[in-house]
């Protein structure tokens, strides 16, 4: 019998393994899964050497939104040990000055108490308006973000405002890979995953996933964890 791959799941901006709960469930019979802690250090290189040190030689790693950046920075740490990639409602390109300048603005606010705050205004852009007021989708989102606390995000933060361009890196990826969105992703939009499966090549399956936003893993959860299925049985 074939070994099941090893996955590691990254999460994105103020979310941890919740963000997951759906793809543990329904992935557990073809993969060994595991969801990683983004809120320990503030570069994508540190998060990224401490998966990297943690994990078996070779695995499959799929993330969404900050741990799309995280993912590609393993790809390009370490691309042989990765079986399969898939990069879920992100994007390659470095941080806008106006984008930074947001964080910092959030970041302030965080530090002065006001990190509930900051998830009730990140919330609409997040998800598809259909599914602001669900307990399974805005819910999960302002109870992650509770748990991740202000000192994460700042990590986070920071980690994500000092990211490279990893544009020119997309076609280097030989591995099958997935990428997935929201089809009303008002953060990173379809077009930008269209360019990133087109920069990968042949090896990319593009997904686009309708009535859906930033937050897939929760907005669309069977859909995603099919999609994930189908890309985890290739190879």
């Amino acid at each position: 019998m074939k070994k099941k791959p090893h996955l590691i799941l990254l999460p994105g901006l103020l979310c941890d393994a919740a963000l997951w709960a759906d793809q543990v469930l329904g992935l557990y019979e073809v993969a060994d899964i595991e969801v990683a802690d983004l809120t320990e250090f503030n570069t994508m290189e540190d998060l990224a050497q401490n998966i990297l040190d943690e994990a078996p030689d070779e695995f499959a790693i799929a993330g969404l939104s900050m741990g799309g950046y995280v993912a590609q920075e393993i790809m390009r740490l370490e691309p042989d040990r990765i079986t399969h990639f898939a990069l879920l409602d992100t994007n390659a390109a470095a941080d806008l000055p106006d984008q930074t300048e947001r964080r910092k603005a959030t970041m302030k606010l965080a530090e002065d108490g006001g990190l509930s705050k900051v998830a009730s205004q990140m919330l609409p852009a997040l998800v598809h308006p259909d599914h602001l007021g669900l307990d399974t989708v805005g819910g999960v989102y302002k109870a992650m973000a509770e748990r991740i606390g202000v000192d994460g995000f700042i990590n986070q933060q920071n980690a994500i405002m000092h990211r490279v361009d990893g544009t020119a890196d997309l076609s280097a990826i030989t591995c099958p890979s997935l990428v997935l969105c929201g089809a009303d992703d008002q953060l990173c939009p379809q077009d930008v995953h269209k360019a990133m499966a087109k920069a990968i090549g042949n090896n990319a399956t593009f997904v686009s996933l309708e009535q859906c936003g930033h937050l897939s893993t929760l907005e669309q959860p069977k859909a995603t964890t099919d999609a994930l299925r189908a890309w985890l049985l290739e190879g």
